[in-house]
Order: structure tokens, then C-alpha cells, then sequence
């Protein structure tokens, strides 16, 4: 297996919250899930060269409670 980076990554609370709940639903870590996220990303970047969705730019809005 191919060496891996390390990239520093700096997220807001309620993104690395939103994140970890998700990556607990999916049973992996959550540099696992952000991992998977990329990688699904760049994959259908790669597919039809277009992002997964087309506001990907747009900032985000969690309203996590």
C-alpha cells in the first residue's frame, strides 16, 4: 500500500460533529469518513468531470442541535 500524506485540516465544530456522527452511523473513523468523502468526490469528478454537486461552492448551513 502506498504511503499516505498527512494534511493538517482545520473544520468547524459543528462540521467535525456532523462528520463523526456520520462516520459512528458508517462504523469508521472520522479521518476514515472524511477520507471515503474525498475519495467518492474525486471519483465522480473523474467520472463526468463535473463535482458531486453543483453548489459544492456554496457555504454551508448545518444546524446541528
Amino acid at each position: 500500500m502506498a504511503e499516505k500524506k498527512q494534511v493538517p485540516l482545520r473544520l468547524s465544530e459543528k462540521l467535525y460533529n456532523a462528520i463523526a456522527a456520520w462516520a459512528e452511523d458508517d462504523f469508521r473513523s472520522v479521518n476514515g469518513q472524511i477520507e471515503y468523502l474525498l475519495t467518492e468526490c474525486v471519483k465522480q469528478r473523474k467520472k463526468d468531470g463535473k463535482y458531486v454537486g453543483t453548489d459544492i461552492d456554496a457555504p454551508i448551513d448545518i444546524k446541528i442541535e
